[in-house]
């Protein structure tokens, strides 16, 4: 299982429970994590997709913890079954 796969994987459900997830650039602003998730309700979250077992760098940390300090959800996500905690935790249900 690759990264592309588990980002599609995200996609899917997302897009299963009515919301959106676009790929996230950030030109002159590195590190920014990959994907927005917008669900239903004005839930935001952004989610750095990983391979399995990888970490972000130190610069995407800082990045996760500026978006955490401005009171954004920030998931690093590394597998498919990740999936579920995170739109659990963001108050929805994955279909």
């Amino acid at each position: 299982m690759n990264e592309k796969f588990i980002e599609q994987k995200l996609v899917l459900t997302v897009k299963s429970m009515g919301g959106i997830a676009p790929k996230f650039v950030s030109p002159g602003f590195d590190g920014m994590p990959d994907r927005l998730i917008l669900l239903p309700g004005g839930r935001i979250a952004f989610v750095e997709v990983k391979a399995p077992g990888k970490k972000p760098r130190p610069l995407q940390l800082a990045r996760h913890k500026l978006l955490r300090d401005l009171g954004f959800k920030v998931y690093v996500l590394d597998s498919v079954a990740g999936i579920k905690t995170i739109v659990s935790d963001m108050g929805g249900d994955a279909k």
